[in-house]
């Protein structure tokens, strides 16, 4: 945590939270009632908040963010719970107390890419950020309903920063809201241009293993990933200040 009081850093954390929502609202990643972020409270780190089920990404203020406890209970916030998110969340904090924050949602191209059950390649350098850093949950059980399945994504994401879901789509989680949702973004593009590499004549170059992680270790850092959010945060801000409220 940084030197913010608790009731500043889950301002700073909420904001995050709901702006990233308004972007993937931009970004047509909002499809019905599916889709789901949570970001880890400051104070009771068994707690977590996350949207309403229901309300639309491009909706979500601060205040309309539910704070749920460990058996998914709202305590703060008025709304219902999506059960799919909360079980597959709720594993994903408990495993990793650096997880604090999380992203799911049924993004186009990140279903496309997750229904052929494969790892990304290196083809690109923005796909270097994945590099080994990322994992196929290989396991399609239906909705994701059992606590027990929501164990077993929460082992295979391991210490990446993002799970292919095969049959599903795209899960990224990271040490703020920043981090999950620019994967999460960059992530869904990577699948995007994949798929459109391998529509063409031409057999995909790979990048090397060498300079795969070194790209690596300048994009794929905590770090980058909330420096290439900040942009977002700022623009969609301007333009959507009411998701402050």
């Amino acid at each position: 945590m940084s030197d913010r009081s608790p009731d500043e850093e889950r301002t700073y954390r909420k904001r995050r939270l709901a702006a990233s929502m308004r972007l993937f609202a931009r970004y047509g990643f909002d499809e019905g009632v599916g889709g789901h972020m949570t970001v880890r409270d400051p104070e009771r780190p068994d707690r977590f908040w996350i949207n309403p089920l229901g309300r639309h990404f491009g909706h979500v203020r601060v205040r309309d963010l539910l704070l749920v406890d460990g058996d998914g209970t709202v305590v703060a916030g008025e709304g219902r719970v999506n059960q799919a998110g909360y079980t597959i969340h709720a594993e994903l904090h408990a495993a990793y107390p650096d997880v604090v924050s999380a992203v799911h949602t049924h993004s186009i191209h990140g279903r496309a890419w997750a229904a052929l059950g494969r790892p990304l390649d290196p083809i690109t350098q923005d796909a270097c950020a994945f590099y080994r850093d990322h994992a196929v949950f290989a396991e399609y059980g239906g909705v994701v309903l059992d606590a027990e399945e929501g164990k077993r994504i929460a082992a295979t994401l391991g210490e990446n920063k993002a799970v292919i879901l095969r049959n599903h789509g795209l899960l990224t989680v990271g040490g703020s809201p920043a981090e999950a949702a620019w994967w999460f973004i960059s992530m869904e593009r990577c699948c995007q241009v994949q798929l459109l590499a391998e529509a063409s004549a031409s057999e995909p170059v790979l990048i090397p293993d060498a300079e795969a992680r070194s790209a690596w270790e300048l994009l794929g850092t905590p770090s980058m990933g909330r420096f290439n959010f900040r942009p977002l945060y700022e623009w969609i801000v301007r333009a959507e200040p009411d998701l402050l409220e």
